[in-house]
């Protein structure tokens, strides 16, 4: 991910919580890919007249549903009057005042609320303060100056237990043609009775033609050169279905990350040694992003090769890059490694609580996985 930029308080902007570096924010999005289903069922619901006050959108991480929230607010923010009886798209146009206003936070009847930026302490909020639901109060208690009002929470998550039990008062009683539009990742986190005064529409993953168009999109709109063909391949089977997951990687350093590993993985038993103090030096020369990478990507080519071997396959599928390592792994001490794989997950998660040595966790890391792959050798 691309640093956060330090910032001149009396001239720029501050950062925006849930916009990914200097990618396009979701609310510049031209089109949303992928999530055809979702679309009908707004559509319907605005074309019956039967339009919820509140809707939970649901789904992994940077999949789309932020920039899908930002598209039904511009629909029912460009109609000035009734809305029409038949809703073949939400599509509004790029040269329309209500696109223009919405892309640059300017449009009266929209307020989002995210983690706010703490200029003194040049860092995000932990959380959506108490402070940010009294703004919603003001928003909805004031004279409607639009005919429609959309409030979008993103990410409901990011709620403490004040700001939670303050948006709830909101959404109980909430006035005429407002809606609500909550971003979740999490949607067993939230309140229950958040959960049961809003529709829910579940996102899922975008496949592998709507997630190519939407990084090709992306990087065209923030004007950076596309990937290359085979980089591109690579990115698409790391990203899981998610465009910002592949921004990440791409911003992060994600395929040096991952070649590395590869070729970490595939020396065992031996271990590459020289190739282990490179992967941590790739991650100790950018910010805590490229570590927590690092540690997924090893997580994930753990598990997929676990599943290749447990169905019977001698090559892991999901990563051909891979020539050796998955045959390190006997059928037979599958629950060794899966013990293993939960080890891992349980010291990182412990490293980053007590910020303990990052660069020897690495190392143990692989000694472990080199120590077993020795032990089934042996067996």
């Amino acid at each position: 991910m691309a640093r956060a930029r330090t910032i001149d308080a009396e001239t720029e902007a501050p950062p925006e919580a849930d916009r990914l570096g200097e990618w396009p924010h979701p609310r510049n999005t031209r089109h949303v890919l992928g999530h055809d289903a979702a679309e009908h069922i707004i559509a319907d619901a605005i074309a019956s007249r039967r339009l919820h006050h509140a809707w939970l959108l649901t789904g992994e991480q940077g999949i789309g549903k932020a920039s899908f929230a930002y598209r039904v607010a511009r629909y029912l923010l460009a109609h000035e009057g009734e809305l029409p009886a038949s809703v073949p798209s939400l599509d509004v146009p790029e040269d329309s005042r209500a696109w223009r206003q919405v892309a640059n936070l300017s449009h009266p009847g929209l307020l989002p609320i995210r983690r706010a930026w703490d200029s003194a302490g040049k860092k995000f909020r932990q959380s959506i303060a108490i402070d940010d639901i009294r703004a919603l109060r003001h928003f909805l208690q004031r004279t409607a100056v639009t005919p429609w009002r959309v409030v979008i929470v993103d990410a409901a998550d990011d709620l403490n237990p004040n700001s939670a039990n303050a948006l709830l008062k909101s959404l109980e009683e909430p006035p005429p043609r407002a809606v609500f539009l909550l971003i979740s990742s999490s949607p067993g986190r939230l309140l229950p009775t958040i959960r049961s005064r809003c529709r829910t529409i579940r996102f899922e993953p975008l496949g592998p033609d709507p997630l190519r168009r939407a990084v090709l999109a992306a990087s065209e709109a923030a004007e950076h050169d596309p990937p290359a063909d085979a980089q591109l391949a690579t990115l698409l089977t790391l990203g899981k279905g998610s465009p910002r997951r592949v921004l990440q990687l791409l911003d992060g350093g994600g395929l040096a990350l991952f070649e590395a590993i590869i070729a970490i993985l595939d020396s065992v038993p031996r271990l590459d040694r020289p190739a282990v103090h490179k992967l941590i030096g790739l991650t100790a020369a950018r910010d805590g992003n490229a570590y927590a990478m690092a540690f997924d990507l090893i997580e994930e080519i753990l598990a997929s090769s676990m599943r290749a071997r447990a169905i019977g396959e001698s090559h892991d599928p999901q990563f051909p890059q891979l020539r050796r390592f998955p045959a390190q792994i006997a059928p037979d001490s599958l629950a060794e490694w899966a013990e293993l794989w939960e080890t891992i997950r349980e010291a990182r998660s412990e490293a980053e609580r007590l910020n303990l040595d990052k660069a020897a966790l690495t190392l143990t890391v692989f000694e472990q996985i080199q120590h077993l792959a020795r032990k089934a050798a042996r067996g």
